[in-house]
């Protein structure tokens, strides 16, 4: 140091020193780093698992109720008892009132994949223009269930797994199928 400078005064009581060489707490600041990222983890985790079990629920009720339309029991019904009947096979965490069905008859399997409608609209919301055909002997079916699962505003937007408008996820199933002869 040169002569005529005052010492700073942290450098002569050595707190600098001290400070780094100091451990306690280091445990807790390591968490605290740590638990925010483990945290967000856990909780998309729950998200991801729920979504998983909801969507299961849904592809098995669509998968028994399009056994009525593929064998020839559902012909009779309107869209409102088809839905019931889809309704009765629904198992939690989903309940019928948000549920949306699309039955649709095609030409072959080819113009089935082209054909299939969007099921959101422009702002995020769902439509409620979904058709009920359930088709003729020998024709090619599918069926698609939509509902609007909501799954909570517990993360972030951006690792969220929200898909539409309200902090929802619309989750799709699908069965497609060529009628049995009835």
């Amino acid at each position: 140091m040169m002569r005529g400078q005052a010492e700073h005064p942290w450098r002569r009581s050595g707190v600098f020193r001290r400070f780094s060489r100091d451990t306690n707490g280091a445990s807790t600041l390591e968490f605290a780093i740590v638990s925010v990222p483990l945290f967000l983890l856990i909780l998309a985790l729950f998200q991801v698992a729920f979504v998983f079990i909801a969507t299961f629920a849904l592809e098995s009720a669509t998968s028994r109720a399009a056994r009525l339309i593929r064998t020839g029991q559902a012909q009779s019904f309107s869209a409102a008892a088809f839905k019931d009947e889809v309704c009765k096979q629904l198992t939690a965490p989903l309940t019928c009132g948000s549920l949306q069905l699309d039955v649709r008859k095609y030409t072959n399997f080819g113009s089935a994949a082209g054909g299939l409608t969007q099921p959101l609209n422009e702002s995020g919301g769902m439509k409620d223009d979904f058709s009920f055909d359930p088709g003729k002997s020998g024709e090619v079916m599918v069926i698609r269930a939509f509902y609007p699962l909501d799954i909570g505003s517990m993360l972030p937007a951006e690792v969220s797994m929200s898909n539409m408008s309200g902090n929802a996820r619309v989750l799709v199933a699908t069965a497609a199928f060529r009628n049995e002869p009835f």
